[in-house]
């Protein structure tokens, strides 16, 4: 019997949801069954036999909905295996270093401890000014915020096979 995984994300311009559907097709290619869905959607988990779920970062936090699914489904996450990812920082260099030591929501830690997340992998991010509203260009300009693509996806493509060979395992 195939493990059926759901790789849900939180995105608010899509560069954490092409995270989310670069790791859905890895896991298709290691002949896993995949569904990729967007956290707003995410109905029962219980199809499901493992879990990746990620979300962009802002100010530190996750959006509300990939938060809502991780805290509101602590029961049914708890009883299979889940990997959690943040996207967000811009800039060269290792997106743990570029944010101090930060790597998750320290609010939604405890969950992340009590449903026994697998690996929480945090990957950079992208700013697209065209994509962005005013008060949002404001911002990133006056806290100098490199723009442009800074995801890494040998990074995110190596992550999604690790999950791959630990699902065969199970």
């Amino acid at each position: 019997m195939t493990t059926k995984v759901l790789v849900a994300y939180a995105s608010k311009y899509g560069a954490t949801e092409a995270i989310a559907r670069r790791i859905g097709e890895v896991l298709q290619e290691a002949e896993l069954q995949v569904e990729v869905q967007d956290a707003r959607h995410v109905g029962d988990l219980g199809e499901y036999g493992a879990v990746v779920l990620g979300s962009a970062v802002y100010a530190g936090g996750w959006r509300k909905e990939a938060a809502d699914l991780l805290t509101g489904n602590q029961t049914a996450l708890a009883e299979r295996p889940v990997w959690l990812f943040s996207s967000g920082p811009t800039g060269e260099g290792e997106p743990v270093e570029l944010m101090k030591g930060w790597r998750f929501p320290e609010a939604l830690q405890p969950v992340a401890d009590q449903i026994g997340a697998r690996d929480t992998a945090f990957f950079g991010g992208e700013i697209d000014m065209q994509k962005l509203n005013l008060p949002e260009k404001l911002i990133v300009k006056g806290i100098k915020a490199p723009t442009g693509d800074y995801r890494d996806w040998e990074a995110i493509e190596a992550w999604a096979a690790g999950i791959a060979e630990e699902i065969k395992e199970i």
